[in-house]
């Protein structure tokens, strides 16, 4: 048996953020990993790209030539690109000189440049686990009072508890994702005659139906360099939240319901037996493992799969000039992910920042990044770096306009109020040695054939800190 009594501080955490989970996205306004190499980008005072409301930033005059680095995961033209077009806006009314740097492997990368000292001055994290790891060993700032004050005129509880750290606040919300969604193509699926499913028994009866008439079900791949494997854990996720109860979802994040234990084996169980039935799934690079995640949205679109269970961040990567909901015989939609039991749970995710340096200018581009300007800058950014169509950016940021988004991101929030549960990401929320580390390698082990199920989730468990 497992030590659980440290856990149970984190037990109550997690179980009060998916309440007000819950709560937070139906009152917010609107609410990744990418696939690219590395790419730097400097906001040195440029000229606006994009039109917005001028920010307010407390003694801005004074932050001229003042400089800001800042790291993270994404790299790729659309997404990082956008997030720079957002920071020259700011760089411009603020004269601070801001350098971003993504990088695909950015959350390994961290690692060594804190041990090493020479850290960025903010970093975008990719999973709450990780900030609270790097808060806890006192790597990061802690935020001042006026920056949570900014933060909070901008954000739900909801979304700001997951930059909580044992009752100090260490990060601020820069983005959302609903991960709850299959994309499909719905002309295509009415000139088979195929219908939206509403239960997962129903979605593996139409997977049965569309293979028995010689269509491929699914488009998967997992391959996502250093992080491969967390497309695995999300289906995990979503299903632990269908199968069983969200007290189940909660304990199984805070280490006190083990990988091993009947629930979640089984569910590991449930999503090995559904891609490994004959003809179920279709992978670009020959084998689920070895086909990126992001490879998944041409093939979407040519046809080779019906549909592909992916968050909402997932446009940025369909092909541009893909048209979205507008009832051509081409045009690309999703459904929700189906329930098991009856509910409605939705999981939803998101990347937050958090600070290396205390300084001025380091503040007021953190104010910035949790600001619904920021939002609604890179939103129409993304959206014309996209050429006009799904952008792949969502944030539950409040007080937004919500016209920068496509009617399909819109309806992405009714979604979200529609739902009866709601969760936060479990691997981002778990230790990062477990969510980002074991839970997607070992996924990724059985995924292969190389272990069993008890094999791998009993390694995880070994790996959760004691």
């Amino acid at each position: 048996m497992r030590d659980h009594s440290k856990r149970r501080t984190r037990l109550r955490g997690a179980r009060l953020l998916a309440i007000a989970l819950a709560f937070g996205l139906i009152a917010a306004a609107c609410g990744s990993d990418d696939d690219e190499d590395a790419a730097a980008t400097t906001a040195a005072a440029a000229p606006a790209t994009t039109a917005a409301a001028p920010a307010t930033t407390e003694g801005a005059d004074s932050l001229e030539g003042t400089k800001v680095t800042v790291f993270g995961p994404e790299s790729s033209d659309e997404e990082a690109g956008a997030l720079r077009d957002a920071l020259d806006h700011f760089a411009a009314q603020t004269g601070i000189e801001i350098t971003y740097t993504g990088a695909r492997d950015a959350a390994d990368q961290i690692n060594a440049q804190a041990a090493g000292g020479n850290p960025p001055d903010i970093f975008i994290f990719p999973q709450p686990g990780k900030l609270a790891d790097f808060a806890r060993d006192g790597h990061l700032v802690a935020l001042p009072a006026d920056v949570i004050a900014a933060m909070n005129e901008h954000w739900t509880p909801a979304w700001t508890a997951f930059g909580d750290v044992d009752g100090t606040q260490y990060g601020i919300p820069n983005k959302s994702d609903l991960k709850s969604l299959v994309w499909y193509k719905p002309a295509l699926f009415e000139s088979k005659g195929y219908s939206v499913p509403g239960t997962w028994d129903e979605l593996k009866a139409l997977s049965a139906e569309m293979i028995a008439n010689g269509d491929t079900p699914f488009c998967i791949g997992i391959e996502s360099g250093p992080a491969t494997g967390w497309t695995f854990t999300d289906w995990v996720e979503d299903l632990m939240l269908r199968f069983h109860t969200p007290e189940d979802y909660d304990a199984w994040v805070a280490g006190e319901l083990a990988f091993s234990s009947d629930e979640v084996s089984g569910v590991f169980t449930e999503v090995l037996d559904l891609w490994n039935t004959p003809g179920m799934v279709f992978a670009a690079g020959g084998s689920i493992a070895a086909t990126p995640f992001g490879d998944n949205g041409q093939p979407l679109v040519d046809n080779d799969c019906m549909m592909h269970r992916q968050a909402s961040f997932y446009a940025a990567f369909i092909p541009e000039g893909t048209v979205f909901a507008d009832g051509s015989a081409d045009a690309v939609d999703t459904f929700y992910f189906p329930s098991v039991r009856g509910d409605q749970p939705v999981l939803g995710a998101g990347t937050l920042v958090g600070a290396f340096r205390d300084a001025p200018e380091v503040w007021e581009v953190m104010k910035y990044f949790g600001s619904s300007e920021y939002a609604e800058v890179r939103q129409r950014a993304q959206t014309e770096r996209k050429g006009g169509g799904l952008s792949g950016f969502l944030s539950a940021a409040t007080n937004q306009d919500p016209s920068v988004y496509q009617p399909l991101e819109q309806s992405f929030l009714s979604i979200l109020q529609n739902a009866d549960v709601v969760r936060f990401d479990g691997s981002d929320l778990m230790p990062a040695e477990v969510g980002a580390g074991t839970f997607w390698t070992e996924g990724t082990a059985v995924v292969n054939g190389d272990k069993t199920v008890a094999e791998a989730t009993a390694a995880i468990d070994d790996s959760w800190p004691q």
